[in-house]
């Protein structure tokens, strides 16, 4: 009995694969503008009226970041993962060592007022922030989700905590420490935080240059790479093959604050040889 209803069912699958054939066709047939659809890569340069952005060769803007027309990168800044810098109706300036954090923002004014967007050197602007249409002097914190708006000026060595809105047209002044919903000024920053505002920025930077060399590598390198960091985690400690980690190795993956690979990213399958 099963036999007749497989046979039944491979028969029905034939006729309907050829019904679907000929419908198609029929389809095709019928077309007036015949339209093929096709998939197009992520960009992430694009010019707005002829004006492309420049950025310096020793910046790093990762893949999924957007910068858009009329923009300037300098040396050693970063742009990172899903993060948009659009330059499109004025123009965008950003200084060297400076960073725009994931998925934060700078745009620029032209329908409400006429406003670039300036940024200084040894800025860090964090994850999710918004910069529009305002300037930040050099060495200046933008914490996580703040907001900077319109004609407002964040003066050197001064530091906007996470969530803040600076509302437009405010000044917050050099070595100051700004919070608050419309924001207001907290404090004088100590000479330890200005110090930290600088250091940050450099080491946002190192970490931006370990990420344009991952980035930079071909599919079939991190597949080799991949490999070879579980063939060494499965040695014995006493193989002649096991590499000398590092001091401040975590887990035997490498430094904290670079970039590896673990199994949980990459389950290879490697076995210990049988003892």
């Amino acid at each position: 009995m099963s036999s007749y209803v497989a046979k039944a069912s491979m028969g029905l699958s034939r006729v309907m694969r050829s019904v679907g054939s000929r419908l198609d066709t029929m389809g095709k047939g019928m077309e007036v503008l015949k339209y093929t659809e096709k998939l197009v890569p992520s960009t992430r340069f694009v010019a707005v009226d002829g004006m492309a952005p420049k950025v310096a060769p020793e910046s790093f803007v990762a893949p999924s970041a957007a910068v858009i027309g009329n923009v300037t990168i300098g040396e050693a800044s970063s742009v990172w993962y899903g993060a948009v810098v659009r330059g499109d109706v004025n123009h965008v300036k950003i200084g060297t060592a400076s960073s725009i954090g994931d998925r934060a923002v700078v745009h620029v004014a032209k329908i409400q007022g006429d406003a670039p967007t300036v940024i200084g050197n040894h800025v860090t602007i964090s994850a999710g922030a918004l910069i529009h249409a305002a300037t930040l002097q050099d060495s200046v914190v933008i914490g996580e989700m703040a907001q900077v708006l319109d004609g407002a000026i964040v003066e050197s060595n001064s530091i906007v905590s996470p969530a803040s809105i600076v509302t437009p047209g405010t000044t917050v002044s050099s070595g100051e420490l700004w919070a608050g919903t419309p924001a207001k000024k907290v404090r004088e920053l100590t000479e330890e935080e200005k110090i930290g505002i600088v250091t940050l920025a450099v080491e946002t930077s190192e970490l931006a240059n370990a990420h344009a060399i991952e980035n930079a590598k071909p599919y079939q390198q991190i597949l080799e790479e991949a490999e070879l960091a579980d063939i060494e985690k499965h040695l014995d400690d006493d193989s002649p093959r096991k590499p000398d980690y590092d001091t401040g190795d975590v887990l035997g993956q490498g430094q904290p604050g670079r970039i590896f690979r673990s199994t949980l990213s990459h389950p290879y399958d490697v076995k210990k040889p049988p003892e």
